[in-house]
């Protein structure tokens, strides 16, 4: 089970201070750290060698070089095997992020060659004037910049060669190159146990009084204990049990100590009914985020936007997520309902973002994907409702086709209403009036018809959030399909 974790910074009863303005706990602390540290940091670089790790062993060791107990040592263990997971995480994800964008490069590279290959080869024709087949990279010259667009490409494909040089370099490198952990300092640790009193064998905690067991190594200066008031983690919705594990961590941060704990968290009464009796669809975009609420039966009861403002602060910007993110879970209190989203990664095209135009590349790095649903999970897990993920295929289109001008709805809400519909397991199929043109096997999943005509409107010259106003959509799809079909008897 997922746990929580729960986050404040330490009090300083006027009563426990000391001459020099420090509570017993942070003078603690504050000796403990750099012992803490260098067990940390011993650990992590035997974990990253090659010799083989024995947890029992190393938990020896640590305890007759340091002079700590078994559980300070286990703490020390757990806090360095993370940090080291952690890095060896980073490095694959790094080397897969540089992998994706080498892979994007060189298919950019191999497509500009070509066109360029083909459009010399049309132009080395002695009759090209009159020829039936046109140029796919017409020869044009900018006055302003006094060059030709054929100048241009072979600049911008010299630079992407060496941007591929660059990258299997550094592709290389890193596949050689040792992993390093980083270990901050002023950094404590404690590992729970069910098992134990309190939660914890090292660190007591009674909901008030935080009492600390003092490693050997300091019980000349701290005695054997040491305890602080350090009051609650009272929230507005709290779910720390009283029983369980409870892991502790302590950290320095701007000038002062922090504590946090790590518990598995009680659980709440369910709010959201089945998804037979209705769902909330919300579909997230750079500007908006468009929901709609459909019943029982698969028809639309309820739809709105939540804007987004675009270009804000790291501050700013998550606390407008946070309150749509409660927003939501107003809504689906009201409705008694869960919420579906699309699962969507965004980790591949953010890979080809140097290949795209620069307006592209600012809306897709500007958009919080991953932090709008990772804080949209937590808020609605805390109040019972469930976040159900489903699969994005066609989503937009379906919306668009099929509801945008039934409930004159813009293209956000609209897909949401087929997010609403795929969570509860409704098929969607499209009018008779345009299946009738699509050139699709019987027998073939419905999203082949979708993938059809979403390739007939990638074709046309309108562009596709302007297809929710066309009245008469066979008209379109039967003239597409007759200019393809054209073609195919020219060839």
């Amino acid at each position: 089970m997922s746990t929580l974790t729960y986050c404040k910074g330490l009090p300083t009863p006027a009563e426990e201070l000391n001459s020099l303005g420090f509570t017993d706990l942070e003078m603690f602390l504050i000796a403990y750290a750099p012992v803490f540290h260098k067990a940390a940091c011993e650990t992590a670089n035997h974990l990253l060698s090659d010799s083989e790790f024995n947890k029992s062993k190393w938990n020896s060791h640590l305890q007759l070089s340091y002079g700590i107990s078994k559980r300070h040592a286990g703490g020390v263990i757990s806090y360095a095997q993370g940090t080291v997971e952690s890095a060896r995480q980073c490095r694959k994800t790094h080397v897969l992020q540089l992998e994706g964008k080498l892979k994007s490069v060189l298919n950019w590279i191999k497509k500009s060659e070509k066109k360029l290959k083909n459009a010399q080869k049309f132009y080395a024709k002695k009759d090209w004037q009159h020829s039936k087949t046109q140029c796919i990279f017409l020869l044009s010259s900018s006055l302003k910049f006094r060059r030709t667009n054929w100048q241009q490409l072979k600049f911008e494909l010299h630079n992407k060669k060496r941007r591929a040089y660059l990258l299997t370099q550094k592709i290389s490198h890193l596949k050689t190159k040792a992993i390093i952990a980083k270990i901050p300092k002023n950094q404590l640790f404690f590992v729970g146990s069910k098992d134990e009193k309190c939660g914890n064998q090292v660190c007591q905690w009674d909901g008030n009084l935080l009492k600390i067991r003092i490693p050997a190594c300091l019980e000349s200066r701290f005695g054997k204990y040491v305890e602080s008031a350090i009051g609650n983690f009272d929230r507005n919705i709290n779910r720390l049990p009283s029983d369980g594990a409870k892991t502790w961590h302590f950290y320095r941060k701007a000038g002062k100590w922090n504590a946090a704990i790590a518990f598995t968290p009680s659980p709440v009464k369910s709010v959201s009914g089945h998804s037979a009796y209705g769902c909330i669809g919300i579909d997230l975009n750079p500007g908006s985020v468009g929901w709609a609420y459909v019943d029982r039966d698969g028809n639309l009861k309820a739809h709105g936007q939540i804007p987004l403002l675009m270009g804000l602060p790291d501050g700013k910007q998550q606390a407008q997520i946070v309150d749509a993110c409660l927003q939501l879970a107003v809504l689906a209190q009201t409705y008694a309902s869960l919420v579906v989203c699309e699962e969507l990664d965004f980790a591949q095209k953010k890979e080809q973002l140097g290949e795209g135009t620069r307006k592209y590349a600012r809306m897709l790095s500007s958009w919080a994907y991953s932090k709008f649903y990772e804080s949209l999970n937590s808020i609605l897990s805390n109040r019972g409702i469930y976040l159900m993920k489903v699969n994005p295929a066609y989503t937009s289109i379906i919306g668009l086709v099929k509801y945008a001008r039934q409930y004159g709805l813009s293209s956000d809400c609209a897909a949401a209403i087929a997010i609403a519909r795929r969570g509860m397991r409704l098929t969607e199929k499209l009018p008779m009036t345009i299946t009738a043109y699509l050139d699709v096997k019987s027998g073939k999943h419905v999203w082949s018809l979708w993938n059809e005509l979403n390739n007939l409107i990638k074709k046309s010259s309108i562009k596709r959030h302007n297809f929710y106003a066309i009245s008469n959509w066979e008209f379109l799809v039967k003239q597409s399909s007759e200019k393809s079909d054209r073609s195919k008897c020219k060839r």
